[in-house]
């Protein structure tokens, strides 16, 4: 009988380095012009699919695919406040929503900079909600 419980080995093949760097610098880029391009809808399923196909096949996409998921959840947690306060100034806080998938960009731009020269930075503003 076996344990329904144990870990599985996982069949999926390592990438090689070049790959990861590969994928690394695509998943901050599909995802911040997903992001922008639709409002912030699909930047967060794109990071998803990505982070959820590639993180068992090597360290470096992992970490730059949990950082831009990480991206995109902290951007509906902005989106969230901007929406509350919105509500509560009756106004004034909506022009901070046009900003947010601009910041988010703007860190995916540098997290796909930083993927590129092949380092493990992690993002600022951000929180990690994905390690």
């Amino acid at each position: 009988m076996t344990n329904p419980y144990a870990p599985k080995p996982t069949s999926a093949p390592q990438l090689t380095p070049q790959e990861e760097r590969s994928w690394s610098i695509g998943v901050h880029a599909v995802t911040g012009a997903a992001m922008v391009l639709s409002a912030g809808t699909l930047g967060f399923v794109a990071a998803l699919v990505v982070y959820l196909m590639y993180k068992d096949r090597g360290p470096f996409i992992r970490h730059h695919a949990a950082n831009a998921l990480n991206i995109q959840l902290t951007a509906l947690v902005w989106g969230v406040a901007v929406l509350v306060f919105g509500i509560l100034t009756i106004g004034v806080g909506w022009l901070l929503f046009a900003v947010i998938p601009f910041v988010a960009g703007a860190l995916h731009l540098l997290g796909a900079l930083a993927a590129s020269r092949g380092e493990w930075t992690t993002p600022p503003l951000t929180i990690r909600f994905v390690r």
